[in-house]
């Protein structure tokens, strides 16, 4: 909507193109299998389950700490359940501890649904189909960040079609050392860059 967005700035995952006759966990599942996450979080109710038997505290870190992005029944997590978990530099016992505390109260499950709504949100999106995004934008990706790292997503991004697809791209961010949580990594440098290109557009 270039008529009400100025500009944007995306952090982590790009504009992915999108296909009317495939839906999108279906893709996933037949690339990534069915112990990938997106696939274990559309039956309600049964990663739930297996969270809480794991456990809040180990979820929560578990995730800022390492993204898992396979959990297969039984061993969702690649370290032993007792094995303690070292936090990354950007991330202080305090903060993690805070987010432990929230998803004590809520659960996992108002997150999760974002990923169960997946297909009606395809559906959804079906009019626009081909549509370019046309909002001057900018991109900002750590180089560790899986997303960056699936199949095809760097030829996508540096080598025309992300481009294609956003025509207003005026520059794409590449962070070293930087994974999922870019935000929370280098929250100054992050800052610096929407501040900077946002200035553009007053």
């Amino acid at each position: 909507r270039p008529d009400k967005v100025k500009a944007l700035v995306n952090l982590s995952v790009p504009f992915i193109r999108f296909d009317r006759e495939i839906k999108p966990v279906d893709v996933w599942k037949a690339v990534y299998g069915d112990d990938y996450y997106i696939s274990r979080f559309q039956e309600y109710g049964e990663i739930e389950g297996e969270f809480a038997e794991v456990g809040v505290e180990k979820v929560v870190k578990e995730y800022l700490c390492d993204f898992p992005v396979l959990l297969p029944k039984g061993k969702l997590f690649k370290r032993p359940l007792d094995e303690p978990i070292t936090l990354p530099s950007w991330l202080s016992e305090e903060e993690a501890n805070y987010y432990v505390t929230v998803f004590q109260k809520t659960g996992f499950t108002c997150p999760i649904n974002y990923y169960r709504n997946l297909g009606r949100n395809w559906e959804l999106l079906g009019p626009w189909v081909g549509s370019k995004i046309k909002t001057p934008a900018k991109f900002i990706v750590g180089d560790k960040d899986l997303a960056y790292g699936m199949p095809g997503m760097k030829e996508y991004i540096h080598n025309g079609g992300f481009k294609e697809d956003v025509p207003s791209l005026e520059q794409v961010v590449v962070m070293k050392g930087v994974s999922h949580f870019i935000n929370m990594e280098k929250p100054e440098e992050i800052s610096s860059h929407i501040y900077d290109f946002f200035c553009q557009f007053h």
